[in-house]
């Protein structure tokens, strides 16, 4: 996808702090199609945003894995047992290193996600109101926070929700101008937290 075609002040950001207990090994560093999953969401969010980042306690881990032009900010962590603050600090302690109007959060374990329904979202972005500060997938059970758009000046509320000890998507965007993503095939939002999942998806 030729760089004039993307969303002129978009950039994307992606959370690479789980533990990944249940699955048993890092998720991100998992083979799909031939690359660590990691890698593979790094070049679909290419194919929209302008620049790529990767927010990580351990960038070096995954520091030889990230295609060229993408950048690691080291995310700050919660106690000395290596233990991340967890999505929603991590997203904040990204957003202050993004200067563009909007960021394209995305959770690095998306093993269904696909170019080009995020090149299709993002070009809805200029149309919509001034007031949004989210532009995210609705499922039944609320928002798919780590898959949307989000506006870099939602870091404001942001911090101050944390700052009163909050540390959840759905409790923080309940109080946000969030507008639904329209036609979104659900399948794509699937992550993978267990071997038997993981399983299940190579099959497919």
């Amino acid at each position: 996808m030729e760089k004039s075609d993307r969303t002129p002040d978009l950039c994307a950001l992606i959370l690479a702090g789980g533990k990944s207990s249940r699955m048993g090994q890092d998720k991100a560093l998992l083979p799909l199609e031939g690359k660590p999953l990691l890698t593979r969401t790094c070049q679909i969010a290419q194919s929209c945003a302008n620049s790529v980042w990767v927010i990580s306690p351990w960038p070096e881990r995954y520091r030889e894995i990230l295609p060229a032009n993408c950048q690691l900010i080291q995310e700050a962590i919660a106690d000395s047992q290596g233990i991340a603050h967890g999505p929603l600090v991590g997203f904040a302690q990204g957003l202050t290193q993004i200067t563009t109007e909007w960021v394209l959060l995305l959770a690095c374990d998306l093993p269904q996600l696909q170019p080009e329904p995020l090149q299709q979202w993002s070009q809805l972005l200029e149309a919509l109101p001034e007031s949004t500060l989210a532009f995210l997938p609705q499922h039944p059970k609320g928002w798919e926070p780590l898959c949307g758009f989000y506006r870099q000046r939602c870091l404001t509320s942001l911090q101050a929700f944390i700052a009163q000890g909050g540390r959840s998507f759905q409790a923080w965007l309940s109080a946000q101008n969030v507008q639904p993503i329209p036609q979104v095939n659900l399948s794509m939002l699937l992550n993978c937290n267990t071997p038997q999942e993981w399983q299940q998806i190579e099959r497919s």
